[in-house]
This record gives C-alpha cells, sequence and structure tokens, in this order.
C-alpha cells in the first residue's frame, strides 16, 4: 500500500473514532430560511475581487438567484458565486469535526482538479472554528479547491442546510438538481455527467 493511502486510512480511522460519540449530532445545522429563488439579474459589481488572474473575469449577464451571493475564503480572499454562473456548480456544506465529510473530503480532493473548469466544486465550512476548518483543508489536500468560511452560517440558512455533509448541486441554468447527502461514487457519478454536459 503506497504511504499516503495508508497515512489517508489512519487519519480517517482516527477522524472517525474522534467524532463517533458526536454522531447523533452531526445532523445539527443552522436554522431553516427562505428557500433560493432561480432567477435574478446580476449587477456589473458583481464580479469577484481577487481572482487568480490580473483581469476581473466576465461575469454573465444573468446570474441566477442560487449564484448571486459572496462570501471570504478560509484564507480571507473575496469569493463571488456570480463568476461560476453558467456553469453546473457543487457545493459541499461540511463541519471539521465531522466524520461523514472527512471520508467525502479524499474523494473531493480527488476531482475536483479534474472538473475544476467544467463542474466547480466549492466547500463552505461550517459548525465549527476556522482553526480546525483551515486543518481540515490542510490534512485533506483541499487547498486547491475554493473552501468558504461560513462560521455564521448565512450560506447555510441561504440553502437551507440543516445537516452535514451536504451537497448541493446547481445546473447551469442556476437550478438546485440536487441536495444532500453522497457518497463518493455517486459524487464522481454526478460531476462527469455534468461535466459531459
Amino acid at each position: 500500500m503506497p504511504p499516503r493511502t495508508a497515512r489517508r486510512l489512519v487519519t480517517a480511522a482516527a477522524v472517525l473514532a474522534a467524532t463517533l460519540p458526536g454522531a447523533a449530532s452531526c445532523a445539527v445545522g443552522p436554522e431553516r430560511a427562505t428557500p433560493v429563488g432561480v432567477v435574478a439579474a446580476a449587477s456589473p459589481a458583481a464580479a469577484p475581487a481577487g481572482s487568480a488572474s490580473p483581469a476581473a473575469p466576465v461575469v454573465p449577464a444573468r446570474v441566477p438567484e442560487t449564484l448571486s451571493f459572496t462570501a471570504k475564503t478560509l484564507d480571507g480572499t473575496a469569493f463571488s458565486a456570480a463568476a461560476l454562473a453558467g456553469k453546473p456548480v457543487v457545493l459541499w456544506f461540511w463541519a471539521p469535526w465531522c466524520a461523514t465529510c472527512a471520508s467525502q473530503a479524499w474523494t473531493v480532493a480527488e476531482i475536483a482538479p479534474k472538473y475544476r473548469d467544467t463542474v466547480p466544486i466549492v466547500g463552505v465550512a461550517g459548525l465549527g472554528e476556522q482553526k480546525a476548518m483551515k486543518e481540515f483543508v490542510t490534512e485533506f489536500d483541499l487547498a486547491g479547491t475554493p473552501q468558504l468560511d461560513d462560521r455564521s452560517g448565512t450560506l447555510w440558512r441561504r440553502f437551507e442546510v440543516v445537516e452535514q455533509s451536504t451537497f448541493v448541486i446547481v445546473d447551469r441554468d442556476g437550478r438546485v438538481v440536487h441536495q444532500g447527502f453522497l457518497d463518493g461514487e455517486s459524487l464522481t457519478r454526478q460531476v462527469d455527467a455534468l461535466a459531459r454536459g
């Protein structure tokens, strides 16, 4: 067995052992909010600050309401979901102490780079301390995937997420086509299907 795989198995087992006593609390999340609608016009100011390239990305004229939000990443960078309009997007709501999230993190870390340009995966970290969230990202090699700091629960309420790990899949038109649990195989299959069109 390669050393990295062995390390991942040991880490996953340790996370699972540490979190099993609190598994009943895994289903607790921020209170429900009004559901997100679908179509809303975006203003030109919706372009993200701090994008990777010197020129700001072109934001489509029509940004669905589902992607009309901004946030900060765990490293403090401004993030605008409007820049993802016109693509299918996967939002992954996770908590740093969640054993299920830890097991799914390996799949996210593996497939996110492959689909970065066709089906972006964006982590939405909540229900924990920022230090623990950053350690989770480091431990599971998630630094190459945007990870939003949602300690306030704003996005969790916006998308009516009440437990983790929850995947919210938004299609090209801004419609939520899946919201709930996905194991690694199901997530990979859905992302691959979205990428193919």
